[in-house]
């Protein structure tokens, strides 16, 4: 679909990602915001919700409704849902039979197995028809799907900073499919706007801690990507962390090359197949940079961008492989994410309102 601009709705604005998600499409050329909902904050403006926003005129008129599906139809074509996991799956099933393209951020519809997303998740799918229907929201792997897509479901956090760096070696068969091991570091937004005693400032200021192990939700859509991509099952080791930062995720990955590298020869050649591959993958990628020399993955580069940084090193020592990434959970790992999505959905150049 190719437009001037598309109106929009974000359904579930005052949590994290939502604030995010409002910013950039307040900022986008060729988004018309049209309606927010929040049942806390209904009957306030945006900008008395977040004054940041002030300075936008949309920001001080329009006001948070209660979630209502048909309102959203008839105000907005594409419907974003920023909300928890469960709660997403009973608005996309009515607003698409009302017409309606969406764009979700939570994990309802980034599963192709009802029995996974039950397995991880705990309860049963509320739309599991619609599962098939759903395309994996990760530009650089779907571009060609997500542009006559009807439900998209963008990837978690954890996932985007994982996958992206494995998949382009995966595919190249430059890495064994067994033994990948994944630690994570994760700002404390990650867990969204919630009260919960360990989330509170007390709680997590100077401290890191170790969390959701052995079977993080997100190991179910990262495992998933992995198989489809490998062509048989893989299994990751994924070991997630809180550290006490408001925003950004620093995943370090330990892979096992498929050559032997035992001299420095062969590690040369070996470096020159991966620094290809990741050339072939990411040289035209707006919004993945692949550092060079000596540079190394920081949050704080990537810090309110849409931008993930990858970095690698071969270990001579140990034969291993060690790929690093960084982004920020919010944008390339949330709502940046999602609205590159909108732009390549809605044909419009997919930097727009990102850059």
């Amino acid at each position: 679909m190719k437009k001037s601009s598309v109106k929009v709705a974000v359904v579930g604005a005052s949590g994290y990602s939502g604030e995010e998600l409002v910013r950039l499409l307040l900022s986008h050329p060729q988004a018309e915001l049209r309606a927010v909902t929040s049942r806390q904050m209904t009957g306030q403006t945006l900008a008395q919700v977040f004054p940041r926003f002030g300075q936008f005129a949309a920001a001080r008129q329009l006001r948070f409704s209660q979630p209502n599906v048909e309102l959203l139809a008839k105000e907005a074509e594409i419907v974003f849902l920023a909300l928890p996991h469960g709660v997403a799956a009973e608005f996309a099933a009515p607003l698409l039979q009302l017409g309606c393209q969406v764009i979700d951020l939570s994990a309802d519809f980034r599963l192709r197995s009802a029995m996974a997303y039950k397995e991880f998740y705990g309860q049963d799918h509320a739309a599991p028809e619609l599962l098939a229907k759903s395309v994996y929201g990760l530009p650089e792997l779907y571009r060609s799907t997500i542009k006559s897509a009807s439900l998209i479901a963008c990837p978690g956090c954890y996932p985007t900073s994982i996958l992206l760096p494995i998949l382009p070696l995966l595919k190249a068969n430059l890495i064994k499919e067994t033994g990948m091991i994944a630690n994570s570091l994760s700002a404390v937004s990650g867990a969204g706007k919630k009260v919960e005693a360990d989330y509170l400032f007390v709680e997590c200021n100077e401290s890191v801690r170790p969390y959701g192990i052995p079977k993080h939700r997100h190991l179910s859509e990262i495992e998933q990507e992995l198989t489809l991509t490998a062509g048989q099952p893989v299994v990751i080791q994924f070991s997630p962390h809180l550290i006490p930062i408001n925003r950004g995720i620093l995943s370090t990955l330990y892979l096992a090359p498929h050559k032997h590298f035992a001299t420095t020869g062969e590690m040369n050649a070996l470096g020159e197949q991966i620094r290809s591959c990741y050339d072939a993958a990411y040289g035209k990628e707006p919004f993945v940079r692949v550092l060079e020399g000596k540079a190394l993955p920081d949050t704080k580069n990537v810090f309110g961008t849409n931008m993930i940084e990858i970095a690698w090193r071969l270990d001579q020592r140990t034969g291993r492989l060690v790929v690093m990434s960084a982004l920020d959970n919010i944008v390339k790992g949330a709502s940046g994410q999602a609205v590159q999505c909108f732009n390549i959905l809605c044909g419009f150049e997919e930097t727009h309102g990102l850059i």
